[in-house]
């Protein structure tokens, strides 16, 4: 085979779709941070998922609609950076092959060199050792082969290109030395490689299939269905298994969800409901594990209809608009009472999709609106979303963490012009210095810190400086860090596994070590126990 039309590209996509979505978890693993969040391997599965699954509904085989209807799936549902890049990298392969019915050896090999200059463009300042070096190297690789060997198959080809972003994959921790010293290679060029191979999988003869998956036990017909059927495999962590309790988690699915299915066993949770917000409820289960699988189909054009004519009832058009992206209930109340319009749900532990920032902007009747990212993963899609946005000024400042989030609301005047409030907004996120406390899910070794599993994680900014068997102890050593003579304000964010006693502990340590004021907010974020924010 020399030549490909839309059906066999459709059917390489499958099997790279599934390849992927078999080896999420395992590309999860590779993240060099042990925070129990929804990692690479997660945003990279539920973004290309999202691409094959609006493939599925174009229901043609015509392979520029094919292409088209994939890059526009993946770039809707791109999640985190890797998500974002993997979309751009089939952005650049869709405008290379646009106008063909049938693409040559060589033809798609300059469309998978597109795709690796359109992702480093995407990317303010590339970093080698990561997703972009394979894709370049692999294409580099493909275009070499197709030039040298003009009478070679599609197989031949294929297996030239996963063996050079295999080579590339391994040697990512030459380049980047956080990988050299976790002993990892680059997740999102593992995902990647999953990808890859999948289509090399399709064309030999063997595609892959979506991984065997127990059936959750079968419920009745519920008129009150709507929103999203969402279904996960979650394989429990060993901290999970410690964590997890199964009334406390029905009764907290069942705030978000109606025909709730729960199968609980000693290794795993298998889950499906029916949800207007997919994100929370894997928020939820994130905290306890790594998904095996996700599932997540649109089901309310088919059940309610009404939902979707009131999200658009727009109101008075007015001078400006703000979104912000944050899980737990006390942070979008907090957020909401400094004038945030939508609240996007997600953050470290479940990042939202590019499409989740466009419908927020469409909810938004404003001529400027600013969008809060909050975390350093979550900026990508913002900026992406704002991109496919027209009619709006849609301004995304690169806020990457909760307390910086806060602070540029609080210094936004609404009867301030755009760029007086662009710059006030800024310099409050320069001035707030952050830092978290969670617990490592692995044991490894980050920046010279050694890490066990379930110890207590002082985080400052992007840097690990501490660990602790003791929450607390992890919480002041951080305040040690962050606060200096000049520090005036601390805010200190409980989450959903912190306890009023440790913030009576910490803000009586606050009191007697720096002369400031305090903020003590409910955060009710999950997976990070204290978020806190000094400046």
């Amino acid at each position: 085979m020399n030549k490909i039309n839309g059906q066999v590209l459709k059917a390489m996509l499958e099997s790279g779709c599934n390849n992927l979505n078999n080896k999420k978890s395992e590309v999860d693993a590779l993240n060099v941070f042990p925070v129990p969040d929804g990692d690479t391997g997660t945003n990279m599965s539920l973004t290309f998922t999202n691409g094959i699954s609006e493939v599925r509904k174009s229901g043609s085989d015509s392979l520029p609609v094919v292409a088209k209807t994939l890059s526009r799936g993946l770039l809707m549902g791109a999640r985190g950076n890797s998500g974002v890049i993997l979309s751009q990298i089939f952005r650049g392969f869709y405008q290379a092959v646009k106008e063909k019915e049938e693409v040559s050896i060589p033809e798609f090999a300059e469309a998978l060199a597109n795709g690796s200059r359109l992702a480093y463009k995407a990317v303010m300042r590339p970093v080698e050792g990561t997703i972009l070096t394979v894709i370049r190297e692999a294409s580099e690789a493909g275009t070499a082969f197709a030039e040298e060997n003009p009478d070679a198959d599609y197989q031949a080809y294929m297996t030239c290109v996963c063996e050079a972003a295999n080579t590339s994959l391994q040697n990512t921790p030459e380049l980047l030395p956080v990988l050299k010293e976790a002993h990892v290679v680059d997740s999102g060029g593992s995902g990647l490689l999953a990808v890859l191979e999948g289509f090399k999988a399709y064309l030999d003869g063997n595609p892959i299939a979506e991984g065997t998956v127990t059936e959750v036990q079968k419920e009745e017909k519920n008129e009150k269905a709507s929103g999203y059927r969402t279904e996960f495999i979650l394989n429990l962590s060993s901290q999970g298994k410690l964590s997890f309790k199964e009334e406390r988690f029905r009764r907290q699915i069942e705030q978000l969800a109606n025909k709730v299915t729960i199968l609980v066993s000693d290794d795993d949770v298998k889950l499906r409901v029916n949800t207007m917000t997919p994100g929370e409820i894997l928020l939820l289960g994130q905290r306890y594990g790594t998904f095996a699988k996700v599932q997540i189909e649109n089901i309310q054009d088919e059940l309610n209809p009404s939902i979707i004519e009131e999200e658009t009832v727009a109101a008075e058009e007015k001078e400006y608009g703000i979104i912000a992206t944050a899980a737990g209930e006390g942070l979008k109340k907090l957020f909401t009472d400094y004038r945030v319009d939508v609240v996007v749900s997600g953050g470290q532990t479940m990042n939202p999709s590019t499409e989740d920032f466009v419908k927020a902007i469409a909810k938004v009747n404003a001529r400027h609106i600013f969008i809060l990212p909050n975390n350093s993963n979550i900026i990508m899609a913002a900026k992406q979303a704002a991109e496919v946005t027209e009619g709006k000024e849609v301004i995304v400042l690169e806020t990457k963490s909760i307390p910086q989030g806060i602070g540029a609301c609080i210094n936004f005047n609404p009867d301030d012009d755009v760029d007086a409030n662009k710059a006030a907004m800024l310099d409050a996120i320069d001035n707030v210095r952050s830092g978290s406390v969670t617990y490592s899910i692995k044991d490894t070794t980050v920046d010279g810190v050694e890490i066990h599993e379930g110890d207590y994680m002082s985080i400052f900014e992007k840097d690990i400086v501490f660990t602790s068997k003791n929450k607390v102890e992890a919480v002041t050593h951080l305040l040690d860090v962050m606060c200096d003579e000049d520090t005036e304000i601390i805010t200190l964010i409980k989450g959903e596994e912190g306890t009023q006693e440790e913030v009576d502990e910490i803000s009586a340590y606050i009191e007697e070590h720096f002369d400031v004021d305090i903020d003590v907010e409910d955060g009710g974020q999950p997976v990070y126990s204290f978020m806190i924010g000094a400046e």
